[in-house]
């Protein structure tokens, strides 16, 4: 009792075993408008709710404005292998919208879907690792997400191609496509004068090279990731994928919203 826990053992209880002070704020900051948030906490950044919990020193980080200054300067150094479940989703024929548009529509589209996806992940207990050009990826931990993890990523994925139009009666607002894949992975502290907390390993770049074989509308799930889904898409089509830089076949569910 008393003694000082490696950063091992610290990554692990946020990662795996779960940190109840995290989960907790989460469940609080979530309620609180608005986006962008810290990647952990999910506490806002912007808005009144963001001028709020800046008070508290719930602000952006010098060294990864993705995290906040409590969060980031309270995770300890490096990281630990873990598996984790990672989501990719992708808004199919950008350029050619970006070509027919002003920029301003453009980009206010393009937040739109910024902001319906992060809803959608943050409702899902994702960690939303990166929101650039139009393309979302996430990560699924056990500590955060909880035991049923790897089912939340492809629930929010699916939510996810729902939430811009598709099954809906008037139809898709955007073209998105995504994939859900999952597998150890080195999840942590990567960088160093600046620092960005993200996941890095083969099941990563395996779920972004899926993501690039979705259409929109479909959700590509890997075969090593669909048995967590139990009986429920036993019947639902499935896929082989060949994938750029990766040497065998990934057979993949497809799902829809």
């Amino acid at each position: 009792m008393g003694s000082k826990r490696t950063p091992e053992e610290q990554w692990r209880q946020t990662l795996v075993e779960g940190n109840h002070t995290l989960r907790g704020m989460q469940r609080v900051m979530r309620r609180l408008p608005s986006s962008p948030r810290c990647k952990l906490c999910h506490n806002p950044f912007a808005g009144l709710g963001g001028r709020v919990v800046g008070l508290a020193g719930f602000r952006p980080s010098r060294k990864n404005p993705n995290l906040c200054a409590r969060c980031c300067d309270t995770l300890p150094p490096g990281g630990i292998e873990v598996d984790v479940a990672i989501l990719f989703a992708d808004v199919r024929g950008s350029t050619s919208i970006g070509e027919r548009e002003s920029a301003a529509t453009f980009a206010q589209r393009m937040n739109r879907f910024y902001k319906v996806a992060t809803d959608v992940l943050v409702r899902h207990d994702a960690i939303v690792d990166k929101l650039i050009g139009d393309e979302v990826m996430a990560l699924f931990l056990p500590g955060i997400a909880g035991a049923e993890y790897r089912r939340r990523s492809v629930e929010a994925a699916r939510a996810l191609i729902g939430a811009v139009g598709f099954g809906s009666p008037e139809g898709p607002w955007l073209q998105v496509g995504a994939s859900v894949n999952a597998g150890i992975a080195y999840v942590g502290n990567v960088g160093d004068a600046v620092v960005d907390f993200t996941a890095l390993g083969d099941p990563v770049n395996v779920a972004a090279r899926m993501q690039g074989s979705a259409a929109a509308g479909e959700v590509l799930v890997a075969d090593d990731t669909y048995p967590s889904l139990g009986e429920d898409f036993a019947d639902s089509e499935r896929r082989t994928l060949t994938l750029r830089g990766h040497d065998r076949p990934v057979t993949a569910l497809v799902l829809h919203p």
